[in-house]
Protein backbone atom coordinates (compact mmCIF):
# COMPACT_ATOMS: atom_id res chain seq x y z
CA UNK A 1 0.00 0.00 0.00
CA UNK A 2 1.19 3.72 -0.77
CA UNK A 3 2.17 5.44 2.08
CA UNK A 4 0.13 8.58 3.01
CA UNK A 5 1.92 11.66 1.40
CA UNK A 6 3.06 14.32 4.03
CA UNK A 7 0.67 17.00 2.51
CA UNK A 8 -1.90 14.39 3.89
CA UNK A 9 -0.33 14.91 7.57
CA UNK A 10 -2.30 18.17 8.59
CA UNK A 11 -4.97 19.14 8.42
CA UNK A 12 -6.99 16.18 7.18
CA UNK A 13 -9.26 17.43 4.03
CA UNK A 14 -12.75 15.41 4.49
CA UNK A 15 -14.39 16.69 1.30
CA UNK A 16 -17.73 15.12 0.93
CA UNK A 17 -19.71 14.96 3.48
CA UNK A 18 -23.31 15.24 4.47
CA UNK A 19 -26.20 16.92 6.76
CA UNK A 20 -29.90 16.89 7.64
CA UNK A 21 -30.00 19.52 4.84
CA UNK A 22 -30.44 16.11 2.90
CA UNK A 23 -29.77 12.47 3.74
CA UNK A 24 -27.32 13.26 6.59
CA UNK A 25 -28.60 12.13 9.67
CA UNK A 26 -26.61 15.26 12.15
CA UNK A 27 -27.37 18.83 11.78
CA UNK A 28 -24.75 20.83 10.53
CA UNK A 29 -23.96 22.30 13.94
CA UNK A 30 -23.46 18.59 15.27
CA UNK A 31 -21.28 17.74 12.02
CA UNK A 32 -18.45 20.68 12.62
CA UNK A 33 -18.62 19.76 16.25
CA UNK A 34 -17.82 15.60 15.28
CA UNK A 35 -15.65 17.13 12.15
CA UNK A 36 -12.82 18.66 15.11
CA UNK A 37 -13.25 15.61 17.37
CA UNK A 38 -12.02 13.38 14.55
CA UNK A 39 -9.28 15.92 14.01
CA UNK A 40 -10.43 16.97 10.48
CA UNK A 41 -9.25 20.62 9.64
CA UNK A 42 -10.82 21.28 6.36
CA UNK A 43 -14.44 20.38 5.88
CA UNK A 44 -16.39 20.33 2.94
CA UNK A 45 -20.57 20.11 3.09
CA UNK A 46 -21.68 18.48 0.34
CA UNK A 47 -25.63 17.70 0.59
CA UNK A 48 -27.48 16.61 -2.14
CA UNK A 49 -28.44 18.99 -4.72
CA UNK A 50 -28.59 21.87 -1.62
CA UNK A 51 -26.35 24.21 -0.26
CA UNK A 52 -28.88 24.47 3.19
CA UNK A 53 -26.37 22.86 5.51
CA UNK A 54 -23.59 25.62 4.27
CA UNK A 55 -24.48 28.57 6.60
CA UNK A 56 -25.71 26.95 9.57
CA UNK A 57 -22.18 24.98 9.64
CA UNK A 58 -20.14 28.30 9.46
CA UNK A 59 -22.47 30.34 12.27
CA UNK A 60 -21.66 26.79 14.29
CA UNK A 61 -17.75 27.17 13.65
CA UNK A 62 -17.77 30.87 14.57
CA UNK A 63 -20.28 30.81 17.33
CA UNK A 64 -17.83 27.82 19.08
CA UNK A 65 -14.78 29.27 17.51
CA UNK A 66 -13.81 26.12 16.41
CA UNK A 67 -10.35 25.64 14.60
CA UNK A 68 -12.06 24.31 11.34
CA UNK A 69 -12.22 25.70 7.54
CA UNK A 70 -15.40 25.24 5.61
CA UNK A 71 -15.85 24.56 2.00
CA UNK A 72 -19.12 25.81 0.78
CA UNK A 73 -20.11 22.51 -1.63
CA UNK A 74 -22.94 20.76 -2.93
CA UNK A 75 -23.38 16.94 -4.48
CA UNK A 76 -25.03 17.13 -7.89
CA UNK A 77 -26.91 14.10 -9.14
CA UNK A 78 -26.36 13.34 -12.70
CA UNK A 79 -27.59 10.95 -15.35
CA UNK A 80 -24.76 9.50 -18.00
CA UNK A 81 -25.05 6.43 -20.56
CA UNK A 82 -28.42 5.30 -17.86
CA UNK A 83 -26.05 5.59 -14.60
CA UNK A 84 -26.54 7.99 -12.10
CA UNK A 85 -23.37 9.63 -11.42
CA UNK A 86 -22.58 12.42 -8.54
CA UNK A 87 -20.67 15.47 -9.06
CA UNK A 88 -19.51 17.16 -6.17
CA UNK A 89 -18.88 21.19 -6.18
CA UNK A 90 -16.37 22.92 -3.70
CA UNK A 91 -16.02 26.51 -3.09
CA UNK A 92 -19.21 27.55 -4.70
CA UNK A 93 -20.97 30.65 -4.05
CA UNK A 94 -24.26 29.59 -2.24
CA UNK A 95 -26.02 32.98 -3.41
CA UNK A 96 -24.84 32.42 -7.17
CA UNK A 97 -28.65 32.42 -9.15
CA UNK A 98 -27.43 30.10 -11.63
CA UNK A 99 -26.83 27.55 -9.39
CA UNK A 100 -29.64 28.43 -7.32
CA UNK A 101 -31.99 27.79 -9.91
CA UNK A 102 -30.25 25.11 -11.17
CA UNK A 103 -30.48 23.24 -7.29
CA UNK A 104 -34.05 23.80 -7.73
CA UNK A 105 -34.96 22.23 -10.81
CA UNK A 106 -33.00 19.18 -9.63
CA UNK A 107 -35.28 19.26 -6.36
CA UNK A 108 -38.03 19.65 -8.64
CA UNK A 109 -36.79 16.59 -10.58
CA UNK A 110 -35.73 14.91 -7.04
CA UNK A 111 -39.61 15.28 -5.89
CA UNK A 112 -41.25 14.13 -8.81
CA UNK A 113 -39.44 10.88 -8.62
CA UNK A 114 -40.19 10.49 -4.97
CA UNK A 115 -43.74 10.85 -6.12
CA UNK A 116 -43.35 7.78 -8.06
CA UNK A 117 -41.50 6.14 -5.67
CA UNK A 118 -44.29 6.26 -3.57
CA UNK A 119 -46.71 5.24 -6.09
CA UNK A 120 -45.19 2.24 -6.27
CA UNK A 121 -44.84 1.02 -2.65
CA UNK A 122 -48.45 2.27 -2.60
CA UNK A 123 -49.37 -0.55 -4.88
CA UNK A 124 -47.31 -2.85 -3.18
CA UNK A 125 -49.67 -2.28 -0.19
CA UNK A 126 -46.89 0.16 1.14
CA UNK A 127 -48.80 2.82 1.79
CA UNK A 128 -48.21 6.38 2.97
CA UNK A 129 -44.32 6.36 2.29
CA UNK A 130 -44.07 9.65 1.04
CA UNK A 131 -45.50 11.68 4.13
CA UNK A 132 -43.11 8.92 6.12
CA UNK A 133 -40.48 9.95 4.00
CA UNK A 134 -40.92 13.66 3.90
CA UNK A 135 -40.91 13.47 7.50
CA UNK A 136 -37.78 11.92 7.87
CA UNK A 137 -35.90 14.45 5.46
CA UNK A 138 -37.50 17.08 7.58
CA UNK A 139 -37.44 19.71 5.63
CA UNK A 140 -34.29 18.91 3.30
CA UNK A 141 -33.75 17.39 -0.07
CA UNK A 142 -35.80 14.33 -0.51
CA UNK A 143 -33.70 11.22 -1.22
CA UNK A 144 -33.65 7.64 -1.90
CA UNK A 145 -32.13 6.98 1.54
CA UNK A 146 -35.45 8.78 3.05
CA UNK A 147 -37.61 6.49 1.80
CA UNK A 148 -35.36 3.52 3.08
CA UNK A 149 -35.02 4.49 6.53
CA UNK A 150 -38.96 4.79 6.37
CA UNK A 151 -39.01 1.28 5.30
CA UNK A 152 -36.93 0.09 7.83
CA UNK A 153 -39.16 1.73 10.42
CA UNK A 154 -42.04 -0.37 8.71
CA UNK A 155 -40.19 -3.66 9.25
CA UNK A 156 -39.40 -3.79 5.49
CA UNK A 157 -35.66 -4.58 6.26
CA UNK A 158 -33.34 -4.68 8.84
CA UNK A 159 -30.72 -2.20 7.13
CA UNK A 160 -29.91 -0.09 4.25
CA UNK A 161 -28.44 -2.53 2.19
CA UNK A 162 -30.91 -4.79 2.59
CA UNK A 163 -33.77 -2.35 1.63
CA UNK A 164 -32.09 -0.95 -0.88
CA UNK A 165 -31.51 -4.85 -2.69
CA UNK A 166 -34.75 -5.69 -1.74
CA UNK A 167 -36.90 -1.80 -2.52
CA UNK A 168 -35.15 0.26 -4.11
CA UNK A 169 -32.52 -1.05 -6.97
CA UNK A 170 -32.96 -1.19 -10.82
CA UNK A 171 -35.59 -3.78 -11.45
CA UNK A 172 -37.44 -3.43 -7.73
CA UNK A 173 -40.64 -2.69 -6.53
CA UNK A 174 -39.52 1.25 -5.49
CA UNK A 175 -36.91 1.72 -8.36
CA UNK A 176 -37.71 4.79 -10.45
CA UNK A 177 -35.95 5.54 -12.70
CA UNK A 178 -33.83 9.17 -12.33
CA UNK A 179 -34.20 12.18 -14.41
CA UNK A 180 -31.45 14.07 -14.03
CA UNK A 181 -29.18 16.64 -15.47
CA UNK A 182 -26.15 15.69 -17.57
CA UNK A 183 -22.34 15.61 -16.03
CA UNK A 184 -22.00 18.96 -18.41
CA UNK A 185 -25.10 20.89 -16.84
CA UNK A 186 -23.97 20.07 -13.39
CA UNK A 187 -20.09 21.09 -14.17
CA UNK A 188 -21.64 24.35 -16.03
CA UNK A 189 -23.34 25.10 -12.63
CA UNK A 190 -20.72 24.46 -10.77
CA UNK A 191 -18.20 26.92 -12.97
CA UNK A 192 -21.09 29.62 -13.38
CA UNK A 193 -20.81 29.87 -9.58
CA UNK A 194 -17.35 29.92 -9.26
CA UNK A 195 -16.84 26.30 -7.61
CA UNK A 196 -14.85 23.15 -8.88
CA UNK A 197 -16.15 19.89 -9.91
CA UNK A 198 -15.41 16.94 -8.83
CA UNK A 199 -16.37 12.97 -10.03
CA UNK A 200 -17.30 11.91 -6.55
CA UNK A 201 -17.00 8.04 -5.83
CA UNK A 202 -15.76 7.30 -8.76
CA UNK A 203 -15.10 3.27 -7.72
CA UNK A 204 -18.66 2.78 -6.43
CA UNK A 205 -20.76 2.83 -10.02
CA UNK A 206 -20.22 -0.54 -10.48
CA UNK A 207 -18.51 -0.08 -13.76
CA UNK A 208 -15.93 -2.39 -15.69
CA UNK A 209 -12.46 -0.91 -15.80
CA UNK A 210 -13.33 -0.07 -19.65
CA UNK A 211 -16.42 1.82 -18.81
CA UNK A 212 -14.99 3.21 -15.31
CA UNK A 213 -12.08 4.97 -18.00
CA UNK A 214 -14.83 6.41 -20.44
CA UNK A 215 -16.67 7.70 -17.75
CA UNK A 216 -13.38 9.73 -16.35
CA UNK A 217 -12.70 10.50 -19.94
CA UNK A 218 -16.26 12.40 -20.76
CA UNK A 219 -15.67 14.12 -17.44
CA UNK A 220 -12.51 15.86 -18.29
CA UNK A 221 -13.47 16.24 -21.63
CA UNK A 222 -16.93 18.38 -20.53
CA UNK A 223 -14.85 20.77 -18.09
CA UNK A 224 -14.26 18.44 -15.02
CA UNK A 225 -11.53 19.49 -12.52
CA UNK A 226 -10.73 16.71 -10.52
CA UNK A 227 -11.80 13.16 -9.36
CA UNK A 228 -12.38 11.50 -5.81
CA UNK A 229 -9.27 8.62 -5.41
CA UNK A 230 -9.54 8.57 -1.25
CA UNK A 231 -12.60 7.39 0.55
CA UNK A 232 -12.81 5.66 4.08
CA UNK A 233 -13.48 2.23 2.53
CA UNK A 234 -11.99 1.30 -0.46
CA UNK A 235 -11.40 -2.06 -2.49
CA UNK A 236 -7.63 -3.06 -2.15
CA UNK A 237 -5.79 -1.39 -4.43
CA UNK A 238 -8.51 1.11 -5.38
CA UNK A 239 -6.64 4.19 -4.24
CA UNK A 240 -3.91 3.43 -6.14
CA UNK A 241 -6.21 2.61 -9.36
CA UNK A 242 -7.96 5.65 -9.16
CA UNK A 243 -4.81 7.89 -8.54
CA UNK A 244 -3.47 6.41 -11.77
CA UNK A 245 -6.55 7.61 -13.81
CA UNK A 246 -6.59 11.51 -12.47
CA UNK A 247 -3.24 11.32 -13.50
CA UNK A 248 -3.51 9.91 -17.05
CA UNK A 249 -6.77 12.41 -17.77
CA UNK A 250 -4.92 15.38 -15.79
CA UNK A 251 -7.49 15.47 -12.75
CA UNK A 252 -6.54 17.28 -9.51
CA UNK A 253 -7.31 14.82 -6.69
CA UNK A 254 -9.80 14.72 -3.85
CA UNK A 255 -10.81 12.80 -0.83
CA UNK A 256 -13.68 12.31 1.53
CA UNK A 257 -16.03 9.81 3.46
CA UNK A 258 -18.88 10.41 2.38
CA UNK A 259 -20.08 10.42 5.98
CA UNK A 260 -23.76 10.63 6.23
CA UNK A 261 -23.96 9.04 10.17
CA UNK A 262 -21.72 7.96 12.76
CA UNK A 263 -21.13 4.22 12.08
CA UNK A 264 -17.56 2.06 12.53
CA UNK A 265 -16.79 2.05 9.01
CA UNK A 266 -17.20 5.13 8.01
CA UNK A 267 -16.18 8.31 9.72
CA UNK A 268 -15.16 12.08 9.10
CA UNK A 269 -11.53 11.80 8.10
CA UNK A 270 -10.56 8.71 8.33
CA UNK A 271 -8.17 6.73 6.91
CA UNK A 272 -8.03 9.99 3.94
CA UNK A 273 -4.88 10.84 2.36
CA UNK A 274 -3.87 10.85 -1.15
CA UNK A 275 -0.75 8.93 -3.07
CA UNK A 276 2.19 11.00 -3.08
CA UNK A 277 1.92 11.17 -7.20
CA UNK A 278 -1.58 12.96 -7.82
CA UNK A 279 -2.21 16.65 -7.21
CA UNK A 280 -4.56 17.49 -4.30
CA UNK A 281 -7.75 19.63 -5.64
CA UNK A 282 -6.83 21.64 -2.68
CA UNK A 283 -3.14 22.47 -3.73
CA UNK A 284 -4.34 23.34 -7.75
CA UNK A 285 -7.45 25.11 -6.59
CA UNK A 286 -6.47 26.98 -3.47
CA UNK A 287 -9.71 29.29 -4.01
CA UNK A 288 -12.14 26.92 -3.07
CA UNK A 289 -11.18 27.34 0.55
CA UNK A 290 -12.47 30.87 0.84
CA UNK A 291 -15.72 30.41 1.64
Amino acid sequence: MTEPSPLNAWPIYDLHSHTQASDGLLTPEALVLRAVEQRVGVLAITDHDTTDGVRPAQAAIEKFQLPLRLIAGVEISTLWENHEIHIVGLGVDCDNPVLTAFLQQQNDRRMARARLIAERLEKAHIPDALSGALALAGGGAITRGHFARFLISQGKADNMAQVFKNYLARGKTGYVPPQWCTIKQAIDAIHHSGGRSVLAHPGRYGLSAKWLKRLIAHFSEVGGDAMEVAQCQQAPNERTQLARYAQDYQLAASQGSDFHQPCPWIELGKKLWLPANVEAVWQRFPEIEQV
